[in-house]
């Protein structure tokens, strides 16, 4: 299998019961990567990866809990603690224009209408009304609200984005 198609969606953090149930933190906004009859993929330590059939998931405080087919014992369900989730990237849905993946967006390089290098997007929060790009050079940090009269463009074939930010916020 190759690598590159994989996307992380979570991390096992610990089991639940006797029954082989995993404890994962989920990366993902919608639990809609967790139904059951879905494939997940597990990265183990060894860098192997092995698809699971989803059998049954539910939010438990933080967490997912996960049932995976094959995993049925606490025993074959806790080597898999610290491994990472990943889904089949290609089994995505389209979005529709001017919407992206967060992991599209993560990494692209920022740029002001006036050519001034902002830094790299490090990571997106989420505030409820709208999201905010994370923007980081080194030590300097800038928050860029995900508006569209900031975010003027996105060129993902690039990797850049251009933003127009409001006085104050440099």
């Amino acid at each position: 299998m190759r690598e590159d198609i994989f996307l992380p969606i979570g991390k096992i953090v610990g089991t639940h019961g006797v029954k082989g149930r995993l404890k994962v933190y989920s990366y993902a906004q919608s639990p809609s990567s967790f139904v059951p009859g879905g494939i997940v993929y597990i990265k183990g330590r060894s860098g192997d990866v092995r698809g699971f059939e989803i059998l049954a998931s539910s939010p438990h405080k933080r967490n997912i809990l996960l049932t995976l087919r094959g995993i049925a014992t606490i025993e074959a369900a806790e080597p898999w603690i610290g491994s990472e989730i990943l889904i089949d990237r290609t089994k995505l849905p389209e979005l529709e224009e001017g919407e992206y993946y967060w992991f599209q967006i993560i990494g692209l390089k920022v740029y002001t209408t006036e050519g001034e290098y902002l830094g790299l997007v490090d990571s997106i929060l989420p505030t409820g009304s709208n999201d905010v790009y994370v923007v980081r050079d080194g030590e300097k940090e800038v928050l860029v609200p995900a508006l569209e009269s900031v975010v003027l463009d996105i060129d993902l074939k690039s990797g850049l984005m251009n933003v127009d930010l409001p006085e104050g916020l440099l």
